[in-house]
């Protein structure tokens, strides 16, 4: 179980100093509010996607036979779904002490154009 742990290190790293400097950025153009609606927006988009495609990578071990790859995929994909749930998680807690964040609905509009409508 540790030896699984240790390889998925590197990609557990990457993922902590890219939100730090997310983060960073965010925080220094806009506010700490906004920055962490962008990183949980981030993280989510960047947890899908790689679970997308360590998914797809351990279909093709599994079927070309390939068990150490298998394993190493699948423990990507677990850390990447964690990753995924966590940050699900995070957006609740985050819509939950700042509603004002939450998408709001836009009122329509019709706009008549001549000559068809006043």
């Amino acid at each position: 179980m540790i030896a699984r742990l240790s390889r998925v290190v590197p990609l557990v790293l990457l993922l902590a100093v890219a939100a730090g400097i997310i983060y960073l950025v965010v925080t220094y153009r806009h506010s700490p509010a906004r920055a962490k609606e962008v990183l949980i927006a981030v993280f989510t988009w960047l947890c899908g996607v790689l679970s997308g495609f360590f998914a797809l990578a351990s279909v093709y071990a599994f079927f070309d036979g390939a068990p150490a790859v298998l394993d190493l995929t699948l423990s990507f994909l677990a850390v990447t779904l964690l990753g995924l749930a966590l940050t699900r998680f995070a957006n609740y807690r985050f819509l939950k002490h700042n509603p004002s964040y939450r998408k709001k609905r836009l009122p329509s509009t019709t706009k008549h154009r001549w000559p068809w409508g006043k």
